[in-house]
C-alpha cells in the first residue's frame, strides 16, 4: 500500500465534553485504502470517541477528517461512505434476518427486486446461507454479529467501522471470529477499522495499530514493530506481558549504552538513538530462560525463587522473586506431553536473557 493512497486522514482531532473532558487531543493519522487498521488502548482512552467522529456520530470540537480526499465536516452519518458495527450489533428483534440485512436498501428505497439478490450476496460473504427467515432470538451470538456484519456490508462502503465486534462473544468463539473477519475484509477489499482493547485482538488482525492512552495516539506501527520495538513504558506494558527494570544510562561502550539496572548491575545493551538520564529496561517473558547454575558469558542473569507458576495448557508463566524483591515473569512454553512440571515454587533458579533481547525505553 502506498503511503499516498489514505481513505482516511485525521487531521488534529480534538473532542471535548464539556469544559474540562478531553475525550481525544490532537489526535492525527492516515488508514490506507484496502487495510485493516486498529484503534486500541484502554477503557476511556478516546478510541470509540475517534470512531464515532469518523462515522460523523459526534462532531469534533476541532481538526478535521477527510474521506476519499474530501473533508467531511457538516457532512450528515447517512452521507458518510462508511458504515459501522456496533458492539451489541444493534440488529432488529422483530425483523427476519434478510429483513435486517436488507434494511439499509429499503430504507434508501432500492427497488425490491434489487433488494433480494444483494441480501443473498452480502448472506453468503459471511456464511449465513440458509438463514434468511430466521429471527435474531433464534441465532447465536456469533451469528447475530455476521447479520449485523451483513448489513453494514451491503451498501458496499468505502470504510467499515467496528465497535469492540468481539467483546460478547465466548473465549473460543472470539477466536474462530477473528480469523473469520480478516478473511472476509480480504474478499470484500473495504477498509476495516476495528477499536478494541485486546491486544490479542489487534496483534492478530491488524495490518497496523494505533496504541491510545488518555486521548493520545502513543504509537502507530504494524504489530510486530509494536511488540518487538515499542517506544514507551506504556505501550511496552500494554503490548503483552513484559518485565520492567528501573535503570540510568552511564555511558557508552563500543556502540552500546551502558545501563545501571536496579537488580541487574551495569550491563551493555544495543539502542538505536540517544539516551540519557532515567530509562527503564524491558524483556519480554518469551526471551527469559531459567537454569539451575549461574550463566557464563555476557547473558544478562539474576538469582531468585519460583513464588508462582500458572499453568495455561500450551504455557506455563512462572514468577520468579530476588532478594532484592524484584519480581520477573518467565513464559515456559510446555513443548513435550507430561504431567510432572519444569519448575515448582520455592526451586531457586537463575533467569537469563540476551543483552539484544532488552528494550531501551526513554519514555
Amino acid at each position: 500500500m502506498e503511503k499516498t493512497d489514505a481513505i482516511i486522514s485525521v487531521r488534529n482531532l480534538t473532542k471535548r465534553f464539556g469544559p474540562k473532558v478531553v475525550a481525544v487531543d490532537d489526535v492525527s493519522f492516515d488508514v490506507q485504502r484496502g487495510e485493516f487498521f486498529a484503534l486500541l488502548g484502554p477503557s476511556g482512552c478516546g478510541k470509540t470517541t475517534v470512531l464515532r467522529l469518523i462515522a460523523g456520530f459526534e462532531n469534533p470540537s476541532e481538526g478535521n477528517i477527510l474521506l476519499d480526499g474530501a473533508s467531511v465536516e457538516g457532512v450528515d452519518p447517512n452521507k458518510r461512505p462508511v458504515n459501522m458495527v456496533f458492539q451489541n450489533y444493534a440488529v432488529f428483534p422483530h425483523m427476519t434476518v434478510a429483513q435486517n440485512v436488507g434494511y439499509g436498501l429499503k430504507v434508501a428505497h432500492v427497488r425490491k427486486a434489487e433488494i433480494g439478490p444483494k441480501v443473498a450476496e452480502a448472506l453468503r460473504l459471511v456464511r449465513l446461507e440458509g438463514y434468511e427467515e430466521r429471527k435474531p432470538d433464534q441465532l447465536s451470538g456469533g451469528e447475530r454479529q455476521r447479520v449485523a456484519l451483513a448489513r453494514a456490508l451491503i451498501k458496499k462502503p468505502k470504510v467499515l467501522l467496528l465497535d469492540e465486534p468481539l467483546s460478547a462473544l465466548d473465549a473460543k468463539l472470539r477466536v474462530q471470529m477473528r480469523q473469520e473477519l480478516v478473511e472476509l475484509q480480504k474478499s470484500v477489499g473495504i477498509t476495516f477499522i476495528i477499536v478494541t482493547h485486546d491486544q490479542n485482538e489487534a496483534l492478530s488482525m491488524a495490518d497496523r495499530i494505533a496504541v491510545m492512552a488518555c486521548g493520545v495516539v502513543r504509537q502507530i506501527a504494524p504489530p510486530i514493530e509494536l511488540y518487538e520495538q515499542p517506544n514507551s513504558r506504556f505501550v511496552a506494558d500494554f503490548i503483552g506481558r513484559v518485565n520492567l527494570f528501573d535503570g540510568r544510562v552511564v555511558g557508552l561502550e563500543d556502540g552500546r549504552v551502558l545501563i545501571e539496572a536496579k537488580g541487574l548491575g551495569r550491563i551493555a545493551v544495543p539502542h538505536r538513538g540517544t539516551a540519557e538520564g532515567e530509562v527503564a529496561l524491558a524483556v519480554r517473558p518469551e526471551k527469559v530462560q531459567l537454569v539451575s547454575e549461574e550463566p557464563r558469558g555476557s547473558a544478562i542473569r539474576l538469582q531468585g525463587r519460583v513464588v508462582d507458576v500458572a499453568y495455561y495448557g500450551d504455557e506455563n508463566l512462572v514468577g520468579l522473586r530476588t532478594e532484592e524483591a524484584l519480581a520477573l515473569t518467565v513464559n515456559l512454553p510446555n513443548v513435550s506431553r507430561s504431567t510432572l512440571p519444569r519448575v515448582a515454587v520455592g526451586d531457586r533458579l537463575w533467569a537469563t536473557w540476551a543483552p539484544e533481547d532488552c528494550l531501551l525505553l526513554t519514555e
